[in-house]
């Protein structure tokens, strides 16, 4: 390799390290609600700032320096800060917030740090690794409905015939590892017929989603439980059972899993299981926009899991006694299999 090239790489390296300190201020800046309270008040100083926040005016002068190096905050008068539009777009609260990239951004440190670490081992840790870091786990749920809920709404409720069956039955439906319940609410606000029924491992998770469906006004017909895939009983007959990005946590038992699903699905009942696609061809990885899955399974790794192609899922739903038919969404790389019970 010659010097000049080597030089560019450099420079392209080193933007990409400043764009991952950029995304890093910003998960410090949505974690203690420092852009929501900047927004609130128009300009802060640091210590009006950290003083509305609830947090160390020393480290806040220090972000507000770094924020500001990273453009994500302007100076409104001298030694007063305000948002920037990159900044503001960082807000939770925000429509289409970019949020969801920077708890990625993080999470992905974490899981990376982790990996070198395993290596050598081999340990997999599993579902635990998320709890590890105190800030993150809270910011899972908000940042996968930021990341998917929009993308639900408009392209999956619509396409995916299940939801409709379900809703003119006035049913059920269970979502196994509900995380906050954004799955359910969107679901129940769109089919005011159906009620939902979410499970989920984590007793924050659970309160978490029983506030926000009562602040949705969806407490009447959204119930959220501590429960898993292997402890959970529905007093009434269940229309669909939902599993989301969930199902790879359990393939290395999956025969066990899908016979779950049929005993505990009423008559023609729903399987709905939705995946990231693993793409059949190693070259498809390269694709910018299929990247995040091929380092998101070495996360998976860690906690035990690994990510599955739609074929896969549907020859298993047709083994357990299902009709099985794969819809497949933003250009391939996610896939929603449902399983109609034949019995």
């Amino acid at each position: 390799m010659t010097t000049p090239d080597l030089e560019a790489l450099r420079r392209d390296v080193m933007m990409s390290m400043q764009g991952a300190a950029r995304l890093h201020l910003a998960y410090i800046g949505i974690t203690n609600g420092l852009f929501e309270n900047l927004a609130k008040a128009g300009q802060s100083t640091a210590a009006e700032l950290a003083a509305a926040s609830g947090v160390d005016v020393g480290y806040t002068v220090r972000w507000c320096d770094a924020a500001y190096a990273f453009e994500l905050l302007d100076e409104a008068s001298p030694g007063a800060f305000r948002l920037t539009a990159l900044g503001d777009a960082f807000r939770p609260s925000k429509g289409g917030t970019l949020m969801p990239f920077a708890v990625g951004a993080v999470l992905g440190a974490h899981m990376s740090e982790r990996a070198s670490g395993l290596m050598r081992s081999g340990e997999r840790p599993g579902e635990k690794v998320l709890e590890e870091r105190e800030t993150i786990l809270p910011w899972f749920g908000p940042m996968l409905e930021a990341q998917f809920g929009p993308f639900f709404d408009s392209q999956i409720l619509p396409n995916v015939p299940a939801y409709r069956d379900v809703d003119a039955r006035g049913g059920v439906a269970v979502d196994l590892g509900c995380g906050n319940g954004w799955y359910l609410r969107r679901l129940a606000k769109r089919f005011e017929h159906l009620r939902g029924v979410g499970l989920d491992g984590f007793e924050a998770n659970v309160t978490g989603a029983r506030e926000r469906a009562k602040a949705d006004g969806l407490a009447d017909r959204v119930d959220v439980r501590v429960g898993d895939l292997h402890h959970f009983s529905i007093e009434e007959p269940v229309d669909l059972i939902a599993m989301n990005r969930a199902l790879h946590h359990v393939w290395d038992e999956k025969e066990n899993v899908f016979r779950i699903l049929a005993e505990h699905l009423a008559p023609h009942g729903w399987a709905v299981i939705w995946e990231p696609v693993w793409p059949k061809d190693r070259a498809a990885l390269r694709v910018p926009a299929q990247r995040p899955v091929a380092f998101q399974n070495l996360a998976e790794h860690i906690q035990g899991n690994h990510f599955l192609h739609p074929d896969e899922i549907a020859a298993e739903l047709d083994k357990a006694g299902f009709e099985p038919n794969v819809h497949l969404f933003a250009e391939g790389r996610e896939a929603v299999v449902t399983g109609q019970k034949r019995r």
